[in-house]
Parts: structure tokens; sequence; C-alpha cells
């Protein structure tokens, strides 16, 4: 069919259509430009990433600023610091809000809905408002400069993860508990058996949220760590940036490199992501 055959209505549909593609290309190419320039500024030489014009694409192109970047601090240790941290609270974030989200949308108890108004008002108090009272607890149970202060506040789970869990959990049939109870099934066994299957959106969502966030976390190792050996990542970098040299396409390679996990790990549960946050909030 040609243009000069499409009905009006067609040609606002294409229109319309031809309108929320370029404002999704545009939307892309904004989010995407900081990480391509900080991409072609890792394989600059160091001449080149103040020139002006800027050069855009890197001649020549010089990879050996990964290499170099990783040596000149110990990052292999910074990351296998945040690798245990990261990996450790975001199994725990999941586990534990997960068991609260389920004794909140799935058990019956007297002042379970007023526990739970409690639970989403701590969301409301500041970071900066607890930050003092931890330190001083952290500090007297002999924690600070270990990897602790950082790891067990998550045994005792984080109140979005609680209310994202609570409202996906709300959403699947009561009547699966009715049967399985008739079945002789016990609520832990409910629990694990019926509810985590289902649950797998919303528990990749919570797992990504607490990846992210604590991969990248830099204000709670700052606090606490002050030996190098148990630096994060992120601490990593700011040692680097803070030199009496500071080496830009070095810091933006080993930055690249510090993302990629990031990268791998929402490309690869990026659909249960997705469905999770859009189904965690369709019933109160």
């Amino acid at each position: 069919m040609s243009i000069l055959q499409l009905s009006g209505g067609s040609i606002l549909r294409l229109i319309r259509l031809f309108g929320i593609y370029l404002l999704l290309l545009f939307g892309a190419v904004l989010f995407t430009a900081p990480f391509l320039w900080m991409l072609s500024t890792s394989l600059k030489t160091p001449e080149l990433v103040f020139t002006h014009p800027p050069q855009f694409i890197p001649n020549p192109v010089q990879f050996r600023n990964y290499m170099e970047g990783w040596q000149r601090l110990p990052f292999t240790r910074f990351t296998l610091n945040t690798v245990i941290i990261t990996s450790h609270n975001a199994i725990m974030d999941t586990l534990v809000s997960a068991v609260v989200g389920f004794s909140f949308a799935r058990l019956r108890a007297p002042g379970k809905d007023y526990l739970f108004v409690l639970v989403l008002a701590t969301m409301m108090v500041p970071y900066e408002v607890t930050r003092v009272p931890l330190y001083i607890l952290f500090s007297r149970l002999g924690w600070v400069n270990t990897l602790l202060p950082l790891m067990i506040p998550t045994w005792f789970g984080w109140p979005f993860f609680i209310f994202l869990l609570r409202q996906f959990f709300t959403t699947i049939p009561f009547d699966l508990d009715d049967a399985a109870r008739m079945d002789g099934c016990h609520s832990f066994r409910i629990f694990v058996q019926i509810l985590i299957p289902l649950s797998k959106p919303a528990l990749a969502a919570v797992a990504i949220f607490s990846f992210v966030s604590n991969w990248n976390d830099f204000q709670g190792p700052l606090i606490y760590l002050s030996d190098l050996n148990q630096y994060t990542l992120a601490l990593g970098l700011r040692m680097m940036q803070g030199g009496r040299f500071i080496f830009i396409h070095q810091v933006m390679a080993v930055s690249i490199v510090s993302v990629l996990p990031l990268l791998l790990i929402f490309f690869s549960a990026q659909r249960y992501f997705i469905r999770g946050v859009t189904l965690s909030g369709i019933k109160a």
C-alpha cells in the first residue's frame, strides 16, 4: 500500500509512531553518551584527553590504559572485597525481605498492618540521621575497619525490598495457600514450594537493586574502612582521582571494568527485573 492510499487515521498513527521512536532514540543517545565518552577517554593517550575540539574516536587507540590503571592500585583486592560485600548483601536482602514480606502478605496476625506501616515509616528517616548512632554502635562492637558494618545490617531486611515483595505476594491468589493447607502443608513449606517459584521476577528485581546499590556504595566504605586491604572499588577509584597526578584515561579505564559486572547482570536478568517491578504494585 502506498502512502497516498493510507487513510487519515493511519497517517496519524504513523506520525505518532515515528514521534515515539524519535523520542526513544533521543533518550537512548542522551543516556548512553556519558558511557560512550568514558569508553572513548579510556582508550586515549594523555595528550588527547583534554584536546580542543574533543576527539571522540581516539587515534591512536591505547589499550594498555586498562592494564596500567588496574596495576596502579591493588584493584584485584578491591574487587574481591566488593564481590564479597555485594554477593552477601544481595543474598541476605533477598532472603530476609522475602521472609518478612511473606509474613506481612500471607500470615494472619493481630496488628500486622500497624507493624507494616511502622516498617514503611522507617523509609522516611534519612540515612544522615542514623549515621552517627550506627557508627558509635559499630565502634563499641569493635567492627570499625572491618566489613561487618557493611554486611550485618542486611540480616534485618530493607524496608523498600520488604514493601516490594509484600506487594508482589499479595497478587498471588490466596486459594493456593488454602489448598496447600488442606493437603497438610505448613506456612514454611507454602513459602518455599509455592510462593518462591512464583515470585522469581520480584526476587530478581530485589537482587538486582541490592547488587547495584552495594556495588556502587561509596559512603558506607568511606565511613567504616581505613585499611587499604579492606577497600572497595568505589574507594579505589576515589583514591585514583585524588592523587597528585590524575591519570584521567586510566581512571576511565578502571571505571569501565568496574561497570561491566553491573551491565552483564542487568541485561542477563532484564526480563525478570522489568516484570518484577511492573507486577509488584498491582494490588495493595
